[in-house]
């Protein structure tokens, strides 16, 4: 299989890199680890994960230049991300200053909102057409190769994004008093608001 796909080993390095740094998805993820453990994160995971995936194989159907071709929808789509970005961030901001005991089920993020998340923003469907221009291909078996690289990239972001879910709940035993907790549901909030904003700036 390889010796017909030679770009399936620097894509797995691309995947992991792409899934594994500071982004918008990996600080939820982190969060909702922390606030409400780790089997709060596991939906998370596979909800974004799995909508990657999906948005690869879109891209390799064809959508994705479609959306590359519509600038307008593009900006909105941005848009759109951003502002449920800064809602969750002012959400996780202001948090009452409570212990680990009171967890708020309904404030959790969940599969539905990771994965429609990652289906508004922009940047995830950049980032899967450039998967699918550079190593795809353009011979007869582009489209098993497209396969192969979705696939690949839910296996490779599942384990990346589990270990931001572990260091959130590995810092539960620094989260116990209500003052400790609010001071790291802050810091998550800003820098996930930074991030959001960051994607609008840059």
């Amino acid at each position: 299989m390889l010796s017909s796909f030679p770009t399936f080993l620097p894509f797995i390095l691309f995947a992991f890199v792409a899934s594994v740094t500071p982004g918008p998805t990996n600080i939820l993820v982190l969060s909702n680890s922390a606030r409400y453990g780790l089997a709060a994160a596991v939906p998370i995971i596979f909800g974004a994960c799995a909508s990657a995936s999906i948005i690869v194989l879109l891209v390799g159907a064809g959508a994705g230049s479609s959306l590359a071709a519509l600038p307008a929808v593009q900006t909105a789509m941005q848009w759109i991300g951003v502002t449920w970005l800064s809602y969750l961030a002012w959400q996780i901001f202001s948090t009452p200053a409570t212990g680990l005991e009171a967890n708020d089920i309904e404030a959790r993020l969940g599969w539905a909102g990771a994965a429609s998340l990652q289906l508004i923003n922009p940047k995830t469907w950049m980032m899967a057409l450039a998967v699918v221009s550079v190593f795809a291909g353009d011979d007869e078996q582009r489209l098993g190769h497209v396969l192969y690289l979705s696939l690949a990239f839910f296996l490779i972001s599942l384990p990346c994004l589990g270990v931001w879910a572990l260091l959130g709940a590995g810092s539960t035993r620094w989260l116990r008093s209500p003052r400790a907790m609010q001071r790291f549901n802050r810091c998550m909030a800003l820098l996930l608001l930074g991030s959001a904003w960051l994607s609008v700036l840059a």
